[in-house]
């Protein structure tokens, strides 16, 4: 079985103890489990998001002129 490496990451007990009473029924361990889960949707949000648009408008820019004086375009 591979051991998975961890981190600490510091939040306020103020939000330790709102994700604690927002997470009574889901199932979850533990608030570190509940959060990790979270973040890794957030995360995964972000990355589908980036991948739908991997250009910039600059970049698309950029490469339309180097395809023009290539004679591409």
């Amino acid at each position: 079985m591979r051991r998975r490496k961890y981190t600490t990451v510091s939040i306020p007990i103020s939000l330790y103890e709102r994700i604690k009473n927002i997470m009574d029924g889901t199932g979850f361990k533990s608030v570190s489990d509940y959060v990790t889960y979270v973040l890794r949707e957030i995360v995964a949000m972000h990355e589908r998001e980036r991948m739908a648009t991997p250009f910039s408008k600059e970049d698309v820019e950029r490469i339309k002129e180097k395809l023009k004086a290539l004679g591409y375009l």
